[in-house]
Parts: C-alpha cells; sequence; structure tokens
C-alpha cells in the first residue's frame, strides 16, 4: 500500500425499518471510521428500492435469447458492460471498496432476500469471480469483509447446547460459502445477540464495540487483487464447457 493509509469501505445494509439497530450499527461504523480518515459508503438496500431479484432484466446484452442461463449472460455482460444500471452501480461500488462490511438481522435462520439478492446479482461471473480462481485465488483477494448482524435470539440460544446451534454455522453460507469464495479476508462475525431484548446502556456498549472492530479491519493491510487482463481471460478454455 502506498503511505495513505485511508481505506475505501463499503457498507451494504438490510433493513428495511430506519429506525432499526442494523441501520444504527451502519451509522456507528460510518461515523468512526469517516473520523478515521476512512472513507464510508453506504449501500442501503431498501432505500434505494434494489431488486433481488434475478433476471433479464439484469442485462442490456443477450447471449441466448431462446434459454437463460444465469452465469452465460453474465459473462456475456462482463464482457461487454452490458449489466444494467443498477448492477453496474453497486459493482463499481464493490471494485473501489478495500473493505466490505454487511449489515443485516438474522431472519430464518439467514440474510433477508434483499442481500441475498445483492450477492447473487452483484457480484456476478465474469466480475466478482470465474472458473478456477475462488477462495484462496478469488477475483477479490487482498481486500477484507466482516459481517454484522443483529439477532432476536440470546447467546445461550446460539450456543453449541441451544436450540440454533453457534452462529459460525448459521453463518457459513455468507461467510464462507460467499466471501470466502469470492476472495475476501472475513473477520469474525459480530453479533448483536437479543438487540430488541437489552438494555439501552447495552446496545449503546455493542454501537461502540462495532465501530471498533470497523476502524480495526481499516487498519489491516488491504492489496487489492488486480487481474492481469479480463477475468474471463483467466478461465482455462475448457472450463465453461465443463461446468
Amino acid at each position: 500500500m502506498a503511505a495513505d493509509r485511508s481505506r475505501n469501505v463499503l457498507i451494504v445494509l438490510a433493513n428495511p425499518e430506519p429506525g432499526s439497530f442494523c441501520h444504527a450499527l451502519a451509522a456507528a461504523a460510518r461515523d468512526a471510521l469517516t473520523h478515521s480518515g476512512h472513507h464510508v459508503e453506504i449501500s442501503d438496500l431498501f432505500a434505494q428500492g434494489f431488486n433481488p431479484v434475478a433476471g433479464r432484466h439484469d442485462f442490456t446484452t443477450v447471449a441466448d435469447p431462446a434459454r437463460f442461463h444465469y452465469q452465460s449472460e453474465q459473462a456475456k455482460a462482463a464482457r461487454e458492460n452490458g449489466f444494467s444500471e443498477e448492477i453496474a452501480r453497486e459493482q463499481e461500488r464493490v471494485r473501489k471498496a478495500d473493505n466490505l462490511i454487511l449489515v443485516f438481522p438474522l431472519w430464518w435462520g439467514g440474510m433477508p432476500a434483499i442481500l441475498k439478492g445483492w450477492l447473487e446479482r452483484v457480484l456476478a461471473y465474469g466480475f466478482a469471480y470465474v472458473d478456477g480462481h475462488r477462495f484462496d485465488s478469488g477475483l477479490l483477494r487482498g481486500r477484507r469483509a466482516m459481517t454484522a448482524v443483529t439477532t432476536g435470539g440470546t447467546p445461550e440460544r446460539f450456543s453449541p447446547e441451544g436450540v440454533y446451534g453457534p452462529i459460525e454455522g448459521v453463518l457459513y453460507p455468507v461467510q464462507r460459502l460467499g466471501l470466502e469464495y469470492m476472495g475476501l479476508s472475513v473477520e469474525p462475525p459480530f453479533v448483536a445477540y437479543g438487540a430488541p431484548r437489552v438494555s439501552n446502556e447495552e446496545r449503546e456498549a455493542m454501537l461502540a464495540n462495532f465501530a471498533e472492530k470497523a476502524v480495526a479491519m481499516a487498519a489491516l493491510e488491504v492489496d487489492p487483487y488486480e487481474p492481469p487482463c479480463h477475468p474471463l481471460d483467466l478461465v482455462d478454455a475448457g472450463a465453461w464447457s465443463r461446468s
């Protein structure tokens, strides 16, 4: 990295209520990071009316008009700048980011559908991953990420003996099969357990703790990978036909 230690941080926020604790977490991180000299952008998915549903509306290009194969359409769009305005905007935010923070409530054992749709539509084939370049060789390697999750359940419910099991297992799909899959170095999740059940003092402590963790992640080294060519040119010529 150059002498400038400032980071570009993208916070992707997925909660429909502006007065939610998720919004408070995002604001606390933004304020602390900005105060520390970092550049922060918040992508508030509900406020933007982000569409989580994939389809031909994702593209201005067409790979096959007769059969809709999502990865094939993503590949063509990645080649020809053929993503919709909404997706292109979010991809540019990801492209600029050194750090990525996902803030969301735990709904039915996972992230809200709007955030799942963001991952599927924005972190597209040919943009965030290609065949043969996943995990340690992922296209987003050299960047860092963290999830911040609010739950109604207490820590006891997420204990090894609890009814839900450890939070690491609950978050495995987004942590391991989402962020790490793309090559991101992922920090341990920040979990605001029982956010609706705790006192105002406890919530204030959670906000301060999360802000501290966001600033601490921004202090870590980053070295965003820059492909030597278009990402699709890194793919073995036979890999696509075998997928």
